[in-house]
């Protein structure tokens, strides 16, 4: 079983402290219309991770010392990327079930919808 948090855990999660990092694989162009604002966030778009794999992913990612929640539009992208990164040795990632659309429904409706 995939590991998951819900969009209301996220939203916890952003309003505290904690070290982690939200990558977000959803393209660049698609971070026009919806984005979380936060110095945690690391963009890296799934198109750049098929074709570059782990080399694609900070330092920080691939450190693996600090949790990594993915997110992505409706969580199918997202999915799949924990599940790679599981496969890659990766234990503490996380996707973030229904994605940034969830998100902005549930949690924050200034991050937008599309």
């Amino acid at each position: 079983m995939l590991p998951e948090i819900t969009v209301l855990e996220l939203g916890e999660k952003l309003k505290s402290e904690e070290k982690f990092i939200l990558l977000d694989v959803r393209e660049l162009e698609e971070l026009e219309y919806a984005k979380i604002e936060d110095s945690r966030l690391e963009v890296t778009p799934l198109s750049r991770l098929s074709s570059e794999g782990p080399n694609a992913l900070s330092e920080t990612v691939r450190a693996r010392e600090i949790p990594v929640y993915v997110l992505c539009h409706h969580g199918s992208r997202s999915r799949q990327v924990t599940a790679w990164l599981a496969q890659q040795g990766y234990k503490n990632v996380f996707n973030i079930n229904g994605g940034i659309d969830a998100y902005a429904r549930k949690v924050d409706s200034k991050t937008g919808v599309y």
